[in-house]
């Protein structure tokens, strides 16, 4: 097993709950980073890290992010299924998933009001998630794994603005109106 000390000790710790704090690193220095110490073979799969699970699945050669993967997808499919029967659209293409616990969060975040709050209470379940599946050593290259994916849905929480949604809601709605005249 490879251990990365030096890596990981150079790591901030991420509060990622905290919408207005700054995070203390980007992705993309990130990864950087991981390229000057890690294999290279472990840093190009740092470099394909995505909140997005690959449609097909296929084996990262690490057990953390497999499971990950297939936490996503299955959460993925959960939301299409649900979010297709309450529009009474077919879903008998999709693949059935069976995970409850993935189940519940799909259908807690698609009955919620708003989808401000549904997403945000889908990145907290993501992040929830990686914390059950964390790799007990926290100098491992699954460790780094976990921190590239925690950092990356930080960053995307941060993008989300309330009053920059609303206006742009509105801007999509007024051409919709605007369209059907």
């Amino acid at each position: 097993m490879k251990h990365l000390y030096y890596l990981v000790a150079q790591l901030p710790a991420l509060v990622s709950t905290v919408e207005s704090a700054k995070l203390p690193i980007t992705s993309d220095y990130f990864r950087d980073l991981c390229a000057r110490f890690m294999s290279e073979a472990d840093a190009r799969t740092v470099q394909k890290l995505s909140l997005e699970p690959p449609r097909e699945i296929v084996s990262t050669g690490s057990a953390f992010l497999d499971e990950w993967y297939a936490k996503e997808r299955n959460l993925r499919l959960a939301l299409a299924q649900i979010r297709a029967l309450k529009m009474k659209k077919d879903s008998k293409e999709l693949p059935i998933t069976t995970d409850g616990e993935v189940i519940q969060a799909a259908r807690t975040a698609t009955g919620m009001d708003s989808p401000l709050s549904a997403e945000q209470f889908l990145n907290e379940y993501r992040l929830s998630v990686l914390d059950k599946i964390a790799p007990l050593d926290m100098f491992s290259v699954d460790a780094v794994y976990q921190y590239g994916l925690r950092l990356m849905l930080a960053e995307r929480m941060k993008k989300f603005n309330r009053s920059e949604g609303l206006a742009s809601y509105h801007k999509i709605y007024e051409e919709i109106l605007g369209e059907a005249k």
